[in-house]
């Protein structure tokens, strides 16, 4: 069945209206969009939305947002695709922004920072509570559950790097489902791929990608934080399986103690901030690129590099979920039905649970232990009820974060 015949204005108003209220992580946005897009407008069919996203599920990135891009292209082509995807993140990249320079500029003012003690705990809180949720899904076997475990262990205790065991985690679910029974065929239809197109496609999206990651290296120089910035976040771009909890270990890692951009404590902060804010949770990317070159302006003012810093970050990390699905959309649709691609998709996922409890432990640290190695009894209890209300009561992550903000506050004019 083909998308319903809709006005390009019309559609884009609906964009515009899902990036400002999309809330709620992956699961809320693409019950959103399945909302607006197939129960009250009618404009996708369940099957053809979940045929969607199917194949946005199998690319790395964040699936809600590439959901956003291909419904879009679904309903008016490659610009569609365009509009629908950038809407999706662009309020969030503003209002991030604006954030980011509050922490920046007055995040040494006494109520600031008291307010930003009180969202630590609730992303730790957040991050315990995605690895049952996310658990349930992916861990299914004992292989899978085998897998979870040596990742974890790969990750907290050997430090191997998060893309590296998304490889070995791969590689060995590839070779690994070839002693299974290939499961039955999967019905789908197979649309013609021009190949001149794809190439177009693909060289016009990769120009766009690394144009800008190229001109800060000429002009500020390769090992500027712009450059590094560009580059790294170019990287973390096409390892994003399993969701931005999946590669945040490795982003968190790399940016407070390879990198130097930010402190660990700015790295809660940020997740808090980006959990608060509407569009895709890696969104907290943009928050470590604005802090890396604020605190590196080189002949740049302060606020202008780390503006330069925050829209170099949010450029590198959506340009390729454009790639991902304008290029990738049609190939992925004729691999889904091969036994041994599943296996390695099912076996990154299960090492992404262990990933999410590497990062869990790493933020635990952070949070419940100040410098001397004292243990914060105030925020242990704040992250522990912050878990039972996402946990057992189910509450929404945006009034989670809001309330453990407000403890924060309530907390410091009670004992100023």
């Amino acid at each position: 069945m083909q998308p319903m015949q809709v006005g390009f204005l019309e559609a884009t108003r609906l964009w515009l209206r899902i990036g400002l209220t999309s809330f709620g992580g992956p699961a809320g946005q693409i019950a959103l969009l399945h909302r607006e897009l197939v129960e009250r407008r009618r404009w996708l069919d369940e099957e053809r939305f979940l045929h969607a996203l199917d194949f946005c599920v199998l690319l790395p990135g964040p699936e809600a947002q590439q959901l956003a891009t291909y419904s879009g292209w679904l309903l008016h082509g490659k610009l569609g695709g365009f509009v629908a995807g950038t809407l999706f993140v662009l309020p969030s990249a503003l209002l991030l922004w604006a954030l980011a320079w509050i922490h920046a500029a007055h995040g040494d003012v006494a109520w600031v920072a008291a307010l930003f003690a009180g969202l630590q705990p609730a992303v730790l809180a957040l991050i315990a509570a995605a690895i049952p949720r996310i658990g349930r899904r992916a861990l299914r076997s004992p292989a899978s559950y085998g897998l979870a475990l040596a990742a974890f262990a790969a990750m907290a205790f050997a430090k191997v790097p998060f893309p590296w065991v998304v490889l070995g985690a791969g590689l060995f679910g590839w070779f690994w489902s070839s002693r299974a029974t290939p499961p039955p065929a999967v019905a789908r239809t197979q649309a013609p791929i021009s190949l001149r197109s794809t190439l177009l496609t693909a060289a016009t999206c990769l120009g766009l990608w690394w144009t800008p990651v190229v001109l800060a290296g000429l002009y500020f120089g390769w090992n500027s934080v712009f450059a590094q910035e560009g580059l790294f976040f170019s990287k973390s771009a096409v390892v994003t399986f399993g969701g931005a909890y999946a590669v945040l270990p490795y982003v968190a890692d790399s940016a407070v103690h390879h990198f130097g951009w930010l402190s660990a404590a700015d790295m809660l902060d940020g997740l808090g901030l980006a959990e608060t804010t509407p569009g895709p949770l890696i969104m907290v990317v943009q928050f470590v690129g604005f802090l890396g070159a604020w605190n590196a302006p080189g002949e740049l003012s302060p606020l202008a590099s780390a503006t330069l810093g925050a829209a170099l970050t949010t450029w590198v990390t959506f340009v390729p979920c454009f790639l991902f699905v304008f290029v990738g959309a049609p190939y992925v649709e004729r691999l889904r039905g091969i036994p041994r691609l599943s296996g390695a998709l099912a076996a990154i996922t299960a090492a992404v649970v262990g990933g999410i409890a590497q990062l869990a432990l790493w933020f635990a640290a952070q949070t419940l232990f100040d410098a001397e190695g004292a243990f914060d009894l105030w925020g242990a209890a704040l992250a522990l009820g912050s878990f039972g209300l996402l946990h057992f009561r189910r509450w929404e992550a945006a009034w989670v974060v809001a309330l453990c903000g407000a403890v924060g506050l309530l907390r410091h004019f009670l004992v100023a």
